[in-house]
């Protein structure tokens, strides 16, 4: 649906300036190249936090809490 979408806005970019459109589409794989170390980052964090989740919560686990 997301995809649907951005494709409806570049159609809509392109009809009222079709230069801006196609620098658009030529622009787009470098910033998602520049743009991934950032991702790699987030889900480096993401899950360091669920490991630090998992620890902080292991007592409890032990004991027999079960999370509902």
């Amino acid at each position: 649906m997301k995809t649907l979408l951005l494709f409806i806005a570049w159609c809509i970019l392109f009809v009222l300036s079709w230069p801006l459109a196609i620098l658009a589409l030529m622009l787009f794989p470098i910033i998602w190249l520049l743009l991934l170390p950032f991702r790699l980052i987030g889900i480096a964090v993401g899950g360091v936090f669920a490991l630090i989740k998992a620890i902080l919560f292991l007592p409890a686990r032990l004991l027999g809490h079960r999370p509902g």
